[in-house]
């Protein structure tokens, strides 16, 4: 590590070359990243480099500074960094990993139809509620043994977005749905993998990687398996009454073609892979976040007491609203604090910067991979009492009501703040009371609470590690 000059960034300096373990290097990567940047940080300063292979990435860390960037720089850092493998497969296309006119275009298009379709609103809660039912269903069949929360969890959250996007919920047997769910969840994984970065890094490995033969079939497989689902909306479209955002692309589209407009941003391929990004993001973020939710109430028994204490207390036996969040503050610090401690995303999606920019005395070059290190804000010791435990606390204030916190980033902050935010936490508040107004979560028989293991499963996001939970019916 060189020493700092004036306008010069401090270096780490990370080659990967010749035969690696697979293994190692994921968690060494992720390590790095998620924990030790914390020690980086301070005896090199809230913004310090690293290159991958070739590549010159710049990390920020801790609340101030990634504020800083991605909030009152919004526009200087709000670029998507766009790696070999996803353009590989969006081709700049779709929502998530696009930059310029196109993205600004279908960014602006998703916000205003998600909301139209009840993103955040009312019509999303009753999608919910539609789907609670079968959710406890799938749990009661279980009748109080063990078993993996991965799939079914996964299939609800997919549903809800599956019911905004297309227009109607598929049955949790379906093979076409949980085809897509299943590859959606495996694709995630699979692009946090050692050897995609390492293809990230040096594309020439591409011939020999596994993962990206993978990663290529899913994506394949997404684009055939979306492309008939429209083509069957198609068929049936109607334009006076959409059912769903592919509804209201399709209007659209078809708007502007009769109007003589064949240059538009509305074309096959930003339709396709606009689904296929809302669909992912919806489905593995919020299903891994409630599963961390059930995991931490069966590891902490005490915090599940208070929790059902209070739903009892205020809702009884009938449906949690969303209008009842308001009056379960405890409830509502208890998800918050674990979006905070999950810290799913740890990484954050990378960025680049979209023009030269001065940034705390530094020089940064336009097109440079900037990571906001969100694990360091919500680990962050000048923010948190105790970042790295588990405690309610942290958003509730001496009187137990709910404080908010500015440090809390689980959808990051600016530009790429995540679309899908409002539709996310009314998913976590009512997935998660009504699971727990209607189960006791506990390990399995054999197992404690201190042998549940909180260790991660390292990828894109955070998964909980391979575990089972009982789900005791408490009616």
């Amino acid at each position: 590590v060189p020493e700092m000059h004036p306008r010069n960034i401090p270096s780490g300096i990370f080659y990967v070359l010749g035969h690696i373990i697979l293994r190692d290097i994921t968690e060494s990567m992720v390590y790095f990243m998620s924990t030790l940047s914390v020690q980086l940080s301070k005896k090199y300063g809230s913004i310090f480099t690293v290159h991958f292979g070739p590549k010159k990435v710049v990390v920020l860390a801790g609340y101030k500074t990634v504020k800083q960037a991605l909030v009152n720089q919004a526009e200087d850092f709000g670029d998507r960094d766009i790696t070999p493998v996803f353009y590989d497969f969006n081709q700049g296309h779709g929502i998530l990993f696009a930059n310029g006119d196109s993205w600004k275009e279908m960014r602006r298009f998703a916000l205003t139809n998600l909301r139209d379709f009840g993103m955040g609103k009312k019509g999303s809660e009753e999608k919910i509620l539609e789907e609670i039912p079968y959710l406890i269903e799938v749990f009661e069949k279980h009748e109080g043994k063990a078993f993996d929360t991965t799939q079914s969890v996964l299939y609800a959250v997919s549903n809800i977005i599956s019911a905004i996007v297309y227009g109607s919920r598929f049955e949790y047997t379906d093979p076409l749905f949980t085809g897509m769910a299943d590859r959606a969840k495996e694709s995630i994984h699979l692009t946090g993998s050692a050897s995609i970065q390492m293809y990230n890094m040096f594309p020439w490995l591409g011939p020999w990687i596994n993962n990206l033969t993978r990663l290529k079939k899913n994506i394949a497989d997404m684009k055939m398996e979306v492309t008939e689902l429209v083509r069957g909306l198609k068929e049936t479209l109607n334009p006076h009454m959409c059912r769903g955002f592919v509804d209201s692309f399709l209007v659209r589209k078809q708007t502007l073609e009769e109007s003589g407009n064949m240059d538009s941003f509305y074309h096959d391929d930003n339709l396709v892979f606009s689904v296929g990004n809302l669909f992912s993001a919806g489905t593995d973020t919020t299903g891994t976040t409630l599963r961390w939710g059930l995991l931490l109430m069966a590891k902490y028994p005490h915090i599940q007491d208070q929790v059902q204490e209070e739903i009892s207390r205020v809702i009884g036996s009938r449906q949690t609203l969303v209008e009842d969040r308001k009056n379960l503050p405890y409830t509502d610090a208890v998800i918050h604090e674990t979006q905070r401690l999950a810290n799913i995303v740890p990484m954050s999606v990378p960025h680049t910067t979209s023009r030269d920019v001065t940034f705390q005395g530094y020089f940064i070059k336009k097109g440079t991979s900037v990571i906001p290190l969100l694990t360091s804000v919500l680990q962050d010791d000048s923010e948190w009492e105790s970042p790295n435990t588990f405690n309610p606390s942290h958003f509730l204030d001496e009187q137990g009501g709910f404080v908010k916190r500015d440090a809390f980033m689980a959808f990051s902050a600016g530009r790429r703040v995540c679309l899908g935010e409002g539709l996310a936490r009314m998913e976590l508040f009512l997935f998660f009371t009504s699971l727990l107004q209607r189960f006791r979560f506990s390990p399995p028989p054999g197992v404690t609470e201190d042998d549940l293991d909180l260790t991660p499963l390292l990828g894109f996001t955070l998964n909980p590690s391979p575990h089972q939970l009982c789900a005791v019916s408490r009616v």
